[in-house]
């Protein structure tokens, strides 16, 4: 169980996400919902820790996360991957090596800064790219993929870090609706196969809908809505966004339901 007390946090006179509180269950697929500049990504980047909270309480499972120093927070970290806009991969290495970055914090600290890898971590590597059907460009530099692909290596390295929460900073924003649906559809394995609580911050309305077990609406820095997506109506799209509520509302297909096969347990 993720628990957010009172979590807020201020950039000078600015309150980006203000007095936050809520509960998440392991296994969930929660969409972060609202307007550019409503406290979405603050809010992910805080529960990560990449952003210090000016006040409030993170908890999972009952331990502490804002009061955790050193390697216990680097664990962390690892525990709780994240998915960037931009992908945040390397460029100029192979999608492979890419992957494999996610097992830095499963390896001693000469090998990792080495980069030297066990066989272990390389299988471990080359079925997370198989469960997106990225297998094929284990070899290729990462900047020659397209957008959709490298969104689909940085979701394999998150996988391989064994995280119990992903959570994904508007994962698909630069992607065409192809792309789109493949990014959202490779979350969705990570929730349903693996397991994994999956928190999504997005602007599009019908895929939250369509991927998400819970929707969060922030605005201003505060929760205005939680609830199912069947109680997202067009009232309450309106109240989230105003009158950009129409373009938030562009229907995409639905996910798709193939499941592959889990990671294999490598002795």
């Amino acid at each position: 169980m993720l628990t957010i007390k009172d979590l807020s946090r201020r950039f000078g006179n600015k309150i980006a996400v203000d007095s936050v509180s809520l509960e998440i269950g392991r296994g969930s697929f929660v969409g972060v919902i609202g307007r550019s500049g409503a406290g979405k990504s603050t809010l992910l980047r805080m529960i990560n820790r990449l952003q210090e909270p000016s006040s409030g309480r993170i908890l999972w499972d009952g331990r502490d996360v804002t009061a955790l120093r050193g390697a216990d927070l680097r664990a962390w970290r690892s525990s709780c991957a994240m998915v960037f806009q931009q992908f945040n991969i390397v460029g100029r290495l192979d999608v492979l090596t890419n992957v494999l970055m996610g097992r830095l914090n499963h390896t001693s600290q000469i090998k990792s800064f080495l980069k030297i890898w066990s066989p272990d971590d390389r299988a471990i590597a080359m079925s997370a790219l198989e469960q997106f059907d990225i297998a094929n460009l284990a070899a290729q530099r990462a900047e020659t993929l397209s957008g959709g692909q490298q969104q689909r290596v940085a979701i394999a390295r998150a996988l391989v870090q064994e995280p119990d929460i992903v959570l994904a900073d508007e994962p698909i924003a630069s992607l065409d609706p192809r792309n789109t649906k493949l990014v959202m559809d490779a979350l969705l394995r990570l929730n349903k196969q693996f397991g994994i609580t999956v928190i999504c911050n997005l602007h599009d309305l019908d895929i939250a809908k369509e991927y998400c077990d819970r929707l969060i609406g922030m605005a201003q820095g505060r929760v205005v809505f939680d609830a199912t997506p069947e109680a997202l109506d067009e009232a309450a799209a309106r109240e989230l966004y105003g009158l950009e509520a129409h373009e938030a509302m562009t229907m995409i297909p639905a996910p798709g339901t193939a499941i592959a096969a889990a990671l294999p347990a490598v002795a």
